[in-house]
């Protein structure tokens, strides 16, 4: 799985408007066309200090690291404020939702 690292590829997936959302993240899709996934990850201010947003990244990261995903989609996770206090497996439990309410796993 590759990173989404620029801007304009991030305004692609949100200009699609496919999203669901939870209590702790919301999830963008858009279909691409290049054959793998690719995923980026917005942590905002409002979510904690340098090292609360860091730590739930890569949360993230290890999670969509562990999951079998359908190839083909660009993935933006948003993250609320509320996941700052989640662990691991709640991380996960939110990422299962979301992709299994989009059928990608």
């Amino acid at each position: 799985m590759e990173a989404l690292r620029k801007s304009q590829l991030f305004k692609q997936v949100y200009n699609h408007r496919r999203s669901v959302a939870n209590r702790l993240l919301v999830l963008y899709i858009y279909q691409n066309d290049v054959g793998f996934n690719r995923f980026g990850i917005s942590v905002s201010r409002k979510v904690g200090c340098a090292v609360v947003r860091n730590r739930v990244k890569r949360l993230i990261k290890e999670n969509f690291r562990l999951m079998k995903i359908l190839e083909g989609h660009d993935l933006v996770v948003v993250v609320r404020p509320v996941a700052a206090k989640a662990d691991f497996y709640q991380i996960e439990k939110s990422l299962l939702n979301l992709l299994d309410r989009h059928k990608l796993i």
